[in-house]
């Protein structure tokens, strides 16, 4: 049945949908409900579809990232409640394919068809442990590069050039040189959060806070503590604005312009330019210290609870074809999954007037194919939230390193 069915729904991706819509496109109304944490810009998109779905409703259900991922585990435990699609970020996905019973596998719904569109590595996460069923599609990748605010480095006597800043800090060490030379000179805060400073600099490894064994490895790797502490000695000398990400006080700083720096993975630049309307030419794109990495990244899901999957899975196909990558790329920032569009004109060549014109199309799709991909464990997300924590309590002086980091090893330990 796989065989038959799997060249139908390709034929159907690459034609018309309207001429190979399902029984249930013929007949009747179909609501698909997608979960989501934060906007995707997939709105104009969903126009597109309907335009050749006439019988498709969709009806976005958005929440804050950490509770939505919770309410996920929550939904899946109980077995109610569930969105027909769900999105899942990337330091979440190996919670969920170690479940692929709770998911329509996308191999039977005829995905093995679309593994070529998507970066090697990134199918490979949405894959259960056994690589027997696929429980998520692509959407974005998370390679890195730094944005920075050129008037205040103006300001600070710093280069404003994005070459002359990239050649600034080829190491993490020299980024943190630099943000004690820039608050020598500047009130403001060099970046906004030393958890997502700390985050950067781990999933730059090539292993994270898991072995491939699934053991948590937060006491044992030496990266994980070397991140720890250069993200302390940038605290210590001041550099942190204190602020936890997605909170509504680090929302307001970008439109305060209360920091100069923010580690920036291609879906960050959406979120400058919303939030910092007054500020466009003021900030630019440099390359991240510490070499390649990637940062975030997510796949679209179809937990069992469904009630349409056919309907679902035809819809995150269309959604995470080229196509619409490209689209949502130019629109939002969310940085393609699918790798011929990285030598593709329309992306390379592609400029934002906000970011000073730099060229994000080609920094972002060299920042991706240089990424060595990381294995991310169970409870990837949880354990990065934990440490946050510990650096958040060592900011607002509630705890010395020493402590906040034995506290860590005991919240990451209650993890396993």
């Amino acid at each position: 049945m796989r065989r038959v069915l799997a060249p139908l729904l390709a034929l159907c991706l690459l034609t018309s949908a309207a001429a190979c819509g399902s029984e249930a496109a013929k007949d009747e109304k179909v609501k698909l409900t997608i979960g989501l944490f934060g906007d995707f810009g997939f709105k104009p998109l969903y126009d597109e579809y309907k335009a050749t779905h006439p019988n498709i409703q969709i009806e976005e259900r958005v929440s804050e990232y950490a509770a939505h991922h919770q309410n996920v585990t929550a939904h899946l435990a109980t077995n109610t409640g569930a969105s027909d699609i769900e999105a899942i970020e990337v330091g979440y996905i190996s919670q969920f394919t170690a479940q692929p019973g709770k998911f329509h596998n996308l191999l039977d719904l005829g995905a093995g068809n679309l593994e070529g569109k998507f970066l090697p590595w990134k199918w490979q996460q949405g894959l259960s442990g056994d690589g027997k069923s696929l429980v998520g599609l692509g959407t974005d990748v998370g390679g890195m590069a730094m944005c920075y605010r050129n008037d205040l480095f103006a300001q600070a006597g710093l280069p404003t050039d994005r070459d002359a800043v990239s050649k600034l800090w080829p190491t993490w060490a020299d980024y943190v040189k630099v943000g004690k030379e820039f608050k020598a000179k500047r009130p403001e805060a060099f970046f906004e959060s030393s958890g997502n400073m700390f985050r950067a600099m781990v999933e730059q490894g090539s292993q994270g806070v898991y072995d491939k064994q699934n053991n948590l490895v937060v006491d044992s790797n030496p990266g994980v503590r070397a991140a720890w502490d250069t993200s302390v000695d940038a605290i210590n000398a001041g550099m942190s604005a204190k602020l936890t990400a997605w909170t509504p006080e680090w929302t307001a700083a970008f439109e305060k312009g209360s920091f100069a720096t923010i580690v920036c993975p291609a879906w960050m630049t959406s979120y400058i330019q919303t939030n910092a309307k007054n500020a466009s030419g003021k900030w630019d794109v440099a390359a991240v210290p510490g070499g390649a990495g990637s940062m975030g990244g997510t796949h679209l899901t179809l937990p069992k609870q469904g009630r349409h999957p056919k309907e679902a899975y035809e819809l995150i196909s269309w959604l995470t074809a080229p196509a619409q990558q490209a689209k949502v790329f130019k629109a939002t920032g969310n940085f393609p999954s699918a790798p011929e569009l990285y030598s593709s004109p329309d992306i390379t060549g592609f400029t934002k007037d906000f970011f000073n014109n730099a060229p994000i199309g080609r920094i972002f799709s060299d920042s991706a194919k240089a990424v060595k991909p990381q294995y991310m464990g169970p409870r990837t997300g949880d354990v990065f939230t934990a440490i946050g924590s510990g650096l958040g309590r060592i900011e607002n002086g509630q705890q010395k390193p020493d402590e906040a980091w034995k506290q860590v090893l005991s919240d990451v330990a209650k993890l396993k």
